[in-house]
C-alpha cells in the first residue's frame, strides 16, 4: 500500500514541532485550502533563524502540479528557500539548505 500525503503530513509536523520545542527560532504553519487560501501555495510555510521556507510536500512517486511549481518559483525568486518533500529524509535534506550546520535529527 502506497504512503499517503496526510500521513507524511503528519510526521513533518511532528518533527518540526519537535524541532521548534529546542529552537524556538522556527516558527512553521501549515496552510489549509479554501476559498481564503491561494491556490497552488506550498504546503508549509516558516521562518527559522531569518530564513524563510516553504515546503511542497507530495507522497512518494508523486510530483507538484505546474500551479504548485510555479508558486514554488516564485517564493524561490522572493529569496526562500523551497522544496517538495516526499519523506523524512528529504525534510532533512531541505532543513539543510536552510541551516547548513544545524542538527535537524
Amino acid at each position: 500500500m502506497k504512503p499517503l500525503e496526510r500521513h507524511l503530513q503528519a510526521s513533518v509536523l511532528a518533527h518540526l514541532k519537535k524541532l521548534r520545542a529546542t529552537d524556538p527560532s522556527l516558527i512553521y504553519r501549515k496552510r489549509h485550502g479554501g476559498p481564503m487560501g491561494v491556490a497552488g501555495d506550498p504546503d508549509i510555510t516558516g521562518l527559522w533563524r531569518g530564513v524563510h521556507f516553504e515546503i511542497e510536500l507530495k507522497a512518494p512517486g508523486e510530483n507538484p502540479s505546474p500551479l504548485q511549481l510555479a508558486r514554488l518559483a516564485e517564493w524561490g525568486r522572493a529569496r526562500a528557500v523551497v522544496g517538495v518533500v516526499r519523506s523524512l529524509a528529504d525534510l532533512e535534506q531541505f532543513l539543510t539548505k536552510v541551516h547548513p550546520k544545524t542538527s535537524h535529527f
